[in-house]
């Protein structure tokens, strides 16, 4: 017998209004009753797989040894593949689709072992219907698997390296200035970007920052870079070094994103304050790009 785990952890787009999260967590209670459940988060916004990869790559790395459990899944029901993925030489085995979710957090996680496509029925639910495959399949694989079913008995086995790839966007620089893009709001108002802070160290103290469009005109501000919320000035915008090592786009008890009029995909252009100019009163008229096409 495989080894058995005693720990699910669970990350849907399936919200706590419907019944969705308490019958898969059933599911697994009724196959596997010596399991814990941890919820990471069932806030992911309806149907945004980058979204949900990007939340499941932040979490990997502190979820404990066992299963993961992940379901945003938009093309349920379709020839779309569901799959397990084996992570750190079986210490733990990801489900759900294969749609590029799961992808960046088993990259995190060190790599792929050991991969199938959930294809025997033996271990689903009998299903009146195809839109709920986090209770007919997924479910009843992580519960089977914390019970010691072996990877290879859930199904038939795939080569891990043509599994859908996930994407995380990178920035790139377009002369002087450094292109990135908002990864995550937190509910804080917090602006995750996909930069960290060693990729601005050449920027100086203070970086401009130009933003989306306010009016039918791009918004600039000059930033500062801080270790905490509160180094920041009433009202003032900082580049923080967020919990994830990642810079965030930040204000002190108060909502950048809110402040600034953006959100995850939009564009921020850094660059570094011209020589000479008062960093508090610059200001840009003709910004380089000022969103990505999507």
């Amino acid at each position: 017998m495989a080894r058995t785990y005693d720990t699910i952890s669970f990350l849907t787009d399936y919200g706590n209004v419907d019944e969705f999260v308490g019958v898969v967590k059933s599911v697994v209670r009724d196959i596997a009753n010596h399991v814990t459940v941890i919820d990471i988060t069932h806030e992911v916004p309806a149907f945004d797989v980058r979204a949900g990869s990007l939340t499941l790559a932040r979490a990997i790395s502190y979820v404990p040894s066992g299963v993961v459990l992940a379901v945003v899944d938009p093309g349920v029901g379709t020839n779309r593949k569901c799959i397990a993925i084996e992570v750190g030489d079986g210490e733990g085995v990801l489900v759900g689709p294969d749609n590029g979710l799961l992808a960046p957090a088993v990259a995190m996680a060190g790599g792929a072992g050991r991969a199938v496509v959930l294809s025997n029925s033996d271990y689903q639910l009998a299903a009146p219907g195809t839109t709920f495959a986090g209770r007919d399949i997924f479910a009843p694989a992580a519960a089977h698997l914390c019970n010691g079913v072996d990877l290879y008995e859930l199904g038939d086995p795939i080569d891990a390296e043509l599994l859908m790839p996930g994407v995380i966007p990178l920035p790139r620089e377009e002369g002087s200035a450094l292109v990135a893009e908002v990864l995550w709001v937190d509910r804080f108002g917090n602006c995750q970007i996909n930069v960290g802070p060693g990729e601005v160290a050449h920027l100086g103290e203070h970086i401009r920052v130009t933003v989306g469009e306010l009016v039918g005109a791009p918004l600039t501000r000059v930033a500062t870079l801080a270790a905490n919320f509160s180094e920041l000035g009433t009202g003032a915008v900082g580049l923080v070094t967020d919990s994830y090592g990642m810079l965030a786009l930040s204000m002190d008890r108060r909502s950048a994103a809110l402040e600034l009029h953006i959100g995850p995909s939009d564009q921020v252009v850094l660059e570094a304050v011209i020589d000479g100019t008062d960093p508090r009163r610059e200001a840009i008229s003709s910004p380089v790009n000022l969103r990505i096409n999507r």
